[in-house]
């Protein structure tokens, strides 16, 4: 497993070597978004474990506040928050733009939000589709613009966009989500040919059906379509995967956390579905 060390006073004293082993994010700081729930939390969670620093940023403050206290800090992070609603892009902005001109630095960014409502494309009004591509692409464009030049000027970073398999093979009645997710990993896709120059890698996580209030309603949306139950539709679900099963956020956000090391230092532009192999192509 790599250790990384920081400096030469942790590489001389054995307890500070103790201390760091298994801590490959020590000594980054990852904001982590979409993060008081879910897939976002796990991964914010597993980062604090390995050793970052934590920004959680979410719409909910008092559960923002609630949620940092609970997060680990093995190397004593000093773990914060950031409020911001995604459906308001231009609040996000003036949120993360004071942040930077603050001179607060990230190396890490894990773009995630909710999806969607699900529903044939057909059904969808115009709205849905705007309301969607700014909840998602253009809230993480706002994101990446912003932190682009502090991880340029400390040396590199690691943008972890977490969407979907429909990117790679669209899903039946998620007509917006299967568009947006689309146009978001072709934007990813063009960040990583940009910015791989300066050491800012920029990849995607692709999850299947994951145990996250998201599936929940997903389902319960579909149960009062079909004559099935919540759980019948869950269980259709887990047995699309060879796996004959759904994923756990936590199994999730292990990708996050990889592709955030040094582990993973060249790899940049890629998708990595995390969906048991439900995904037919390669």
């Amino acid at each position: 497993m790599l250790i990384i060390i920081n400096d030469l006073e942790t590489y001389m004293n054995p307890y500070l070597r103790k201390k760091t082993r298994g801590m490959e994010l020590a000594g980054k700081t990852a904001l982590v978004c979409g993060s008081t729930q879910g897939i976002g939390w796990a991964a914010a969670q597993l980062m604090a474990e390995r050793g970052a620093t934590v920004i959680l940023l979410a719409r909910n403050e008092e559960k923002l506040a609630e949620l940092c206290d609970q997060l680990q800090t093995p190397l004593d992070q000093e773990h914060s928050m950031l409020v911001a609603d995604f459906s308001k892009p231009e609040e996000l902005k003036t949120v993360i733009e004071s942040f930077v001109n603050e001179g607060n630095a990230v190396d890490i960014l894990v773009n995630n939000s909710g999806g969607p409502k699900g529903g044939p494309i057909i059904e969808a009004e115009e709205r849905e589709f705007i309301s969607a591509f700014n909840q998602h692409l253009i809230c993480n464009h706002i994101l990446v613009k912003a932190l682009y030049p502090v991880m340029k000027k400390r040396g590199g970073g690691s943008i972890i966009n977490v969407i979907s398999t429909s990117v790679k093979q669209p899903l039946n009645n998620l007509g917006v989500s299967n568009t947006v997710r689309g146009a978001v990993a072709n934007w990813s896709k063009t960040m990583a040919n940009e910015l791989g120059a300066h050491n800012i890698r920029v990849n995607n996580v692709l999850p299947g059906a994951t145990n996250t209030g998201r599936l929940q309603s997903i389902a319960e949306a579909k149960s009062t379509k079909v004559d099935q139950s919540v759980e019948e539709i869950i269980g259709e679900m887990a047995g699309a995967s060879p796996m004959q099963r759904i994923a756990e956020p936590n199994e999730v956000a292990e990708a996050s956390a990889f592709l955030a090391s040094d582990r993973a230092s060249y790899i940049n532009g890629i998708n990595i579905p995390v969906d048991g192999g439900r995904t037919k192509s390669l």
